[in-house]
């Protein structure tokens, strides 16, 4: 990559852009078209809920690479969306919105993240320190399939500033 990445809030007007970026990152996976079409709802980023919440976008050359959404709710926390373009999926982009959405968890106090996560993703988030605390069950097509929830400890994640 060019110039170096960045982190920054998202803007309410990048919506759009978001929910396409979630849908091209499940697409990524090569679930069938009627799955996508029924998780559309789910994986669709509103102005709102930009507004609503903490997301994050991963931005480089005046792109963005991939986001993430943490919704807080007292003293818990979920992490509800992280995309990664698929074109930048495995250069590292995932790594740096995980640690940045666990260090911002970190400075808002809040101990745990809990995710549920797409069974292609969980390596990743084992990898990064999270741990299985059970599984969710939906069915589609008939299919019973099983997604990890998971979570990790945000305090886990402070670094230091030197």
């Amino acid at each position: 990559m060019a110039t170096a990445m960045t982190i920054r809030r998202a803007l309410p007007e990048e919506a759009t852009t978001l929910t396409q970026i979630a849908l091209d990152a499940k697409r990524h996976w090569g679930y069938p078209e009627h799955w996508i079409k029924h998780w559309e709802s789910d994986l669709t980023v509103s102005s709102d809920f930009i507004r609503d919440n903490h997301v994050y976008v991963a931005e480089n050359d005046g792109e963005i690479r991939g986001f993430y959404a943490l919704c807080v709710h007292s003293d818990k926390a979920e992490l509800e969306h992280m995309w990664v373009t698929p074109a930048c999926i495995g250069m590292g982009i995932g790594k740096e919105l995980f640690l940045d959405a666990m260090e911002r968890a970190a400075a808002l106090s809040i101990r745990d993240v809990e995710l549920s996560a797409d069974p292609n993703a969980a390596g990743f988030y084992k990898r990064m320190g999270a741990v299985q605390i059970g599984e969710t069950e939906t069915v589609i097509d008939g299919q019973i399939r099983k997604l990890p929830r998971m979570k990790t400890g945000s305090q886990d994640f402070r670094i230091s500033q030197d």
